[in-house]
């Protein structure tokens, strides 16, 4: 794809914004509606699971489609055009929380501003669990924070709905491990049944990441990481740092429960949860710093967490093979 190119006659290229083995993402221009857009396009050269990658991709355009929530990014539009299959999304202004969190420079969330963060997540996830969708790779990568302060959903490429189990194994190649192995609960791990608690146990890495700068389980080769949340319990994050909230610590800890039947039952449960906490975290004072508006000033070491191996999808600036 090349500045300029004009999709399906209407959508015209104008600045590559990612790219990654299996495609780019554009910044393009509604030609029809006179509005900015971001187009994800799938070139999957040199691949020898071409069709497994353009049926994931269709399957993220129907899935995300379905979806109309403030905390999940629109879809405006789906197609292939000179065999490229395209997908028309809203354009974010932000960065996803990854990003932020590296951009961070060694210093923390307040406890107060994960919960907010952590809040807007729990939202979005109660809304598509109610509607029969897990996730399955919630990560910081695949959550964008506007320059509004508004937290979104991204990439549901090995979401899947509630009643189709079989078809999505297909989709991840094998039952076992899909998703990213720092966000990954016990039941992916092993490849037996899921439901909406594991994006829960994932909620609780990325929260524990929020507080603590590195998900829970971070040293080592990804297998070793994948063992560690199979079968080591989190280390407490007061234990860390001891600023944090009683509740706050103990709903994280709940989150990371092996056994889902020990988790919190839904995502509505969580944001109970969260309020609960915030009534103890005291909120920032004076001014924030800019990035996220809520970076503490407790200088720690940058985010200890590895290059993120490559996870199963793709997302938003990077798409990862």
């Amino acid at each position: 794809m090349e500045d300029d190119t004009l999709v399906q006659g209407r959508y015209r290229l104008q600045r590559r914004i990612g790219r990654g083995g299996a495609g780019e993402v554009w910044q393009a221009e509604d030609e029809a509606l006179g509005r900015l857009v971001a187009v994800k396009c799938l070139v999957p050269e040199g691949r020898d699971d071409k069709e497994l990658m353009r049926e994931r991709f269709r399957r993220e355009a129907r899935l995300a489609a379905g979806l109309q929530h403030p905390g999940i990014t629109v879809v405006h539009d789906f197609g292939e055009w000179s065999g490229v299959l395209f997908l028309v999304m809203e354009l974010l202004h932000g960065e996803d929380l990854g990003r932020l969190l590296d951009a961070a420079r060694g210093r923390r969330l307040r406890p107060s501003e994960a919960i907010a963060i952590g809040r807007q997540i729990a939202e979005a996830l109660a809304y598509t669990h109610e509607r029969g969708v897990i996730h399955r790779d919630l990560k910081p990568g695949n959550l964008i924070r506007t320059v509004e302060g508004a937290v979104k959903i991204c990439d549901f490429g090995i979401a899947r709905l509630g009643s189709d189990q079989n078809f999505t194994a297909r989709l991840g190649g094998n039952t076992f491990a899909v998703g990213t192995p720092y966000y990954m609960s016990p039941e992916q791990i092993e490849g037996t049944g899921l439901d909406e608690r594991a994006d829960l146990y994932s909620f609780g890495c990325v929260l524990y990441e929020l507080l603590l700068g590195h998900p829970p389980f971070f040293k080592g080769d990804p297998l070793v990481v994948l063992l560690d949340h199979r079968d080591t319990p989190p280390p407490p994050p007061r234990a860390e740092r001891p600023e944090i909230p009683e509740a706050l610590e103990r709903l994280v800890l709940d989150l990371l429960a092996k056994d889902p039947e020990d988790r919190p039952a839904s995502a509505r449960e969580v944001l109970r949860r969260l309020d609960e906490s915030a009534q103890a975290a005291p909120p920032p004072r004076g001014a924030l710093p800019t990035w996220a508006r809520g970076i503490g000033p407790v200088p720690v070491s940058l985010r200890r967490i590895p290059a993120e191996p490559p996870a199963l999808t793709a997302l938003t600036r990077r798409w990862t093979a």
